[in-house]
């Protein structure tokens, strides 16, 4: 996904590096269930400014936790001015209507068309 999307500008390869260590911070953590990509990085944009990233957490996440530098990508603002990222996330709990409900719901925008999204899924 980063060699897709991650390269044809400088600005691509900027924005592909932040996604990265987003992911790493948020897989530290050993909570994240599913982690979904949507934006303008996931579009021919050539200049994306940012990534956005919905993730859906385990019940058992505890965000007051998380330590270090992975506590930065569970405060919007933070993660926003520090990393680029607009991070939204909660846990499976939270998710109304289901899972996949939450997730379809990020593809809809504010025209209420659909944009695309990707889910990265991690192998063991």
């Amino acid at each position: 996904m980063i060699e897709y999307f991650g390269r044809g500008s400088l600005q691509r390869e900027i924005v592909a590096r932040r996604l990265a260590r987003i992911y790493q911070l948020a897989q530290s953590t050993d909570q994240v269930a599913r982690f979904i990509i949507f934006g303008s990085f996931i579009t021919a944009k050539q200049t994306p400014n940012d990534v956005d990233i919905f993730m859906l957490m385990e019940d058992t996440f505890d965000s007051s936790q998380v330590t270090g530098e992975a506590a930065i990508i569970f405060d919007h603002l933070v993660a926003q001015n520090r990393e680029g990222a607009s991070v939204f996330w909660i846990r499976r709990m939270a998710a109304i209507g289901g899972e996949q409900t939450a997730i379809e719901d990020w593809q809809i925008r504010r025209d209420n068309k659909r944009r695309g999204i990707v889910e990265v899924i991690g192998h063991d």
